[in-house]
């Protein structure tokens, strides 16, 4: 089977070419560089030449404050490039698979949010890439919309960001105490875990439609920050403060853990975030 992946210099483009070659999967992998997804034609020619069975969609415009200053590149590309991925998948009968966020939700729920539940976006980010969702099933019903929650992966993890966790060691050394908000509860999930899920989902031929793939349980980010010194023998104190989702002018939503309600009924779940920060730490991180 033939694959796709866009944005494979990402967390999870990376892990899921790296685990294509443990399983019985011909993943190809192109970067930002090589394709550039707002581009129709570029994009047309290079799947009717490779004739993929399945495109994986990683790439996204994913800086939330980056995101509200530069609307017409958030819809671009979380929106009017994914659009373009699915018409041209539908009308060559390949299945499309695209990553989408929990910051689709308000986190005004109080509890984790299942598929069924209805978006609420609270910020372009979120606008952009719910957007992004729609377009995707409308135009080729044959998709995979996978949501995933405070991703990290990698040596250096995301290209334009980090991560949380490479980011929060840095930040603490040389420090005693470090604040660290605790009321924005997250599933923190590694990218190995969600390049598994994901390929499981395919060797299943799980139904199409949304699917929630996350660590198991959930934690604020500073129970996330205070694991991470536990694992690395720091003695950086992690003070939890209540920031009530407010960075700057941009409202971030409170509660946003996602449950694997549909993957879970067909077999499929994900390790803790415990133990998948400690996997990640010791094959990443020592």
């Amino acid at each position: 089977m033939d694959i796709i992946v866009f944005g494979m210099n990402g967390q999870l483009g990376n892990e899921l070419l790296k685990m294509a070659a443990k399983k019985k999967f011909n993943v190809i992998g192109f970067t930002k560089a090589e394709a550039n997804i707002t581009n129709y034609e570029q994009v047309r020619k290079l799947i009717q030449k490779i004739k993929p069975q399945i495109i994986i969609n990683t790439a996204a415009y994913q800086i939330v404050d980056k995101c509200e200053q530069n609307p017409d590149i958030a819809f671009a590309i979380n929106t009017i490039a994914i659009k373009n991925i699915a018409e041209i998948c539908q009308e060559q009968h390949i299945q499309t698979i695209t990553i989408s966020t929990d910051y689709v939700f308000d986190g005004k729920k109080g509890a984790t949010y299942e598929e069924t539940d209805i978006p609420h976006p609270l910020q372009i980010y979120g606008i952009s890439k719910y957007a992004g969702e729609l377009i995707c099933l409308q135009y080729n019903p044959n998709s995979y919309i996978i949501r995933t929650c405070a991703l990290f992966g990698g040596e250096t993890g995301s290209k334009s960001k980090g991560n949380f966790i490479i980011n929060i060691l840095k930040e603490a050394q040389g420090l005693s105490t470090l604040e660290v908000n605790n009321d924005q509860i997250i599933n923190p999930t590694y990218a190995v875990d969600l390049a598994e899920g994901i390929f499981r989902l395919i060797e299943k031929q799980a139904p199409v439609g949304i699917y929630h793939l996350v660590s198991s349980n959930y934690c604020s980010w500073a129970d996330l920050a205070k694991k991470v010194m536990e694992i690395k023998k720091q003695t950086t104190k992690i003070i939890p403060v209540k920031r009530e989702g407010k960075y700057g002018n941009l409202s971030r939503p409170l509660f946003t853990a996602l449950e694997n309600t549909k993957a879970k009924k067909l077999g499929i779940t994900l390790p803790t975030w415990e133990s998948a920060v400690e996997r990640y730490i010791d094959s990443y991180l020592k």
